[in-house]
This record gives C-alpha cells, sequence and structure tokens, in this order.
C-alpha cells in the first residue's frame, strides 16, 4: 500500500492520510467551491451599497414630495409677488400716481418749491419702493377729503385724473369698509380726535362744552358726526388749512379732527394755537385706499407686514422720528398717535419652501 502527503488540518495538528488509489492525483487543481460557499463582499463594500441604495430612495422621494407639493401650489396656491405686480397693473409702469393732501403740517405738504414732506408723503414712498418705483418715479397730487374715496386728484395742470393709491389721513369706518369703491389696506397709524383753539381759551375736556359755538371741522370726515352730536355751530371745508385760517383770524372758536392733523398747525405757531385732549376713546386708523384693486391692496399689505415684522426695515419708525415726534413737544397734554407701528397680518402671497421668510421683530 502506498502511502500519500499528509497536511495539518488547523494549526499542523489532526493529520489526515493522503488520497487513497483513483482519488486524484496531487496535481490536478482544487474543485471550486460550491455556490453557497462564495465568501460575501467585505463588510465595508456592503455599507457602502446600503448606503447608496438610501439615499438614492431618499433623493427620489424628496424629488417626488416637491413636485407634488409644487404643482399642488400653483394649481392651488395664492399668487406670487411678481404675479400680482402682474394683476396690479404695475408692470411697465413709469409712474406711480398718489393722492395725498397738501396743506397738512408734518403730515403731508406741498413747499413752494414743488416737493413735498411728511409722515403721509414718507410711507407712500416705502410702498412705492417695495412696489419696484424709484422716488423720481412717485407722483404726487393734491387731493381733498371728500375725493378720497374716488381716488381722484388734481394734477399739475388743475385736472383732476384717477390716482394709483390714496395715503392721506384716510380713516377705516365700518361705513367705508362697506363702500365697494374703497379698498382699505391694513392701518399704518394709530390717532385720535381732539380739538384745538387759540391760545389761553378755557380747557376743553369734551366736545359737549363747545355746543353753541362756532367749530369748524372737515367735510366728509369721522369728526362731523362727533360735533354735530355735540350741538356746536359746524362749518365744514374740504381743506384743514382753511379751517385753521378762520380760527387764527377768529371767525372759529375751535377746529376739530384728527389729533395728528392737528398737531402739525400747533407746532408751527405754538404761541397762537393750544392743543385739548377731549377723551374720546374712538380710536382713528389710518390706512391706504387701493380702490377695487384687489391685487395692488395686497401688495400694499404687504409692504406695511414688511415693515412692521421685519427688525432691519426701520423706515416706519425713521418717518415717525422725522414728523411726528418733534410736533409731539408742542403738545404734552394730547398723545398724538401711537409710537409703534399697528400690527399687519401676512397677506397671502405665495412663498416657495426654501425662500426665506419674513424675519420676526421682537415686540416682547
Amino acid at each position: 500500500m502506498r502511502i500519500g502527503w499528509t497536511r495539518g488540518a488547523v494549526g499542523g495538528r489532526g493529520a489526515r492520510p493522503g488520497p487513497e488509489p483513483g482519488e486524484g492525483r496531487p496535481s490536478d487543481p482544487p474543485p471550486p467551491p460550491p455556490a453557497d460557499t462564495v465568501p460575501p463582499p467585505p463588510p465595508a463594500a456592503r455599507l457602502l451599497e446600503g448606503r447608496g441604495l438610501r439615499l438614492a430612495g431618499w433623493l427620489a422621494a424628496v424629488v417626488a414630495a416637491v413636485f407634488v407639493a409644487g404643482w399642488t401650489v400653483l394649481r392651488t396656491g395664492p399668487p406670487t409677488e411678481a404675479e400680482l405686480l402682474e394683476q396690479a397693473g404695475l408692470n411697465g409702469r413709469r409712474t406711480l400716481l398718489v393722492g395725498v393732501k397738501d396743506d397738512t403740517p408734518g403730515i403731508a405738504v406741498r413747499r413752494p418749491d414743488g416737493s413735498w414732506e411728511g409722515f403721509d408723503i414718507q410711507i407712500a414712498l416705502m410702498i412705492a419702493a417695495d412696489l419696484g418705483f424709484r422716488p423720481s418715479e412717485v407722483e404726487f397730487l393734491s387731493i381733498e377729503t371728500e375725493d378720497r374715496a374716488r381716488m381722484t386728484a388734481r394734477n399739475s395742470a388743475g385736472r383732476h385724473v384717477k390716482v394709483d393709491l390714496v395715503v392721506a389721513s384716510f380713516s377705516v369706518t365700518p361705513a367705508r369698509r362697506a363702500n365697494r369703491a374703497i379698498g382699505f389696506s391694513a392701518p399704518y397709524l394709530e390717532t385720535q380726535q381732539s380739538v384745538i383753539t387759540r391760545k389761553g381759551h378755557a380747557e376743553i375736556t369734551s366736545l359737549t362744552q363747545l355746543k353753541g359755538a362756532k367749530v369748524c371741522t372737515l367735510a366728509a370726515s369721522t369728526s362731523e358726526a362727533e360735533i354735530d352730536r355735540a350741538g356746536a355751530d359746524v362749518t365744514r371745508k374740504n381743506r384743514i388749512s382753511d379751517c385753521v385760517t378762520g380760527l387764527k383770524e377768529k371767525v372759529y372758536e375751535a377746529v376739530t379732527t384728527d389729533t395728528a392733523i392737528l398737531a402739525g398747525f400747533v407746532a408751527e405757531t405754538p404761541d397762537l394755537l393750544e392743543h385739548h385732549d377731549i377723551g374720546l376713546e374712538t380710536v382713528e386708523q389710518w390706512a391706504v385706499n387701493a380702490g377695487s384693486n384687489q391685487a395692488l391692496r395686497t401688495l400694499v399689505d404687504l409692504s406695511l407686514h414688511r415693515s412692521a415684522t421685519d427688525p432691519q426695515d426701520t423706515r416706519w419708525e425713521e418717518a415717525y422720528e422725522r414728523f411726528i415726534s418733534p410736533m409731539q413737544a408742542h403738545d404734552p397734554k394730547e398723545q398724538i398717535a401711537g409710537s409703534t407701528q399697528p400690527a399687519v397680518p401676512e397677506p397671502e402671497v405665495r412663498r416657495w419652501p426654501w425662500e426665506r421668510g419674513i424675519p420676526q421683530r421682537n415686540v416682547g
């Protein structure tokens, strides 16, 4: 019997006999291992392969979700800012027409050189800038109180023309909201009604003290009803400056309208005029009139919302400090207007999920 070559099974131990005759020669190659014994890939390769599959699946899910969300928003969501500009008819426009008062110191006045200044003027410029108009592309036109709802103002030639916006100390009331020709924005200033007289007049704490007295106020204004109820002898003017001129000339005993309107006249002649707090609880909220142009009204609200919520946007505060705060020094008994911009709900304007939201001001 022939003894074959032997090897250790594990660690050289457990020798086994070589092949018997007919089993195969030592020079023959070993048979291939069965399929189920093929060694698996290394752990690192398996990990990379699994991660790749999961990443591909995740990306596919994200793409599908964004596509579905985008398609849904495009079909059912609110318009974008660009779409609103198109709907408002502002694309391609070279000039924005704004109706404003021209005789109200501190609020809106036209200087002898033709330039404009005042709180309302700054608010109008702020909104215009957000609509894409430079200051040189904004044309201010004088508007009277009774024409604010109709949105007709006088141009430089004296003709009445339709304006895009009215920013003219226009107070919000339920009756005005019911007027379909008026499209109020969110409020941009809060004030109240008060009275001014010549210096040295007895203190007035209630409108009832003016019963029978000659009092001037603005026609078609919110001040009419209150002074009528007080039983005064009321004269109505289209321009508040005419009332104040009559007061100085002793034609009237008093003038009544919004405090923020009257404060500028007192600041101009503090030795001649004085303010009286009549204790009315009704708040006058001024808003912009965009008429029936709903898209434009939404864009105005968006501008006011950004101004009220963005801590980097201080244009409203700068306008207040420049024009209203100086008037307060001449009216220690009467707060002219709220020193904080009224809250403005965020309008429905479509924004993509990846767009940066409007930063919120810390008002706590």
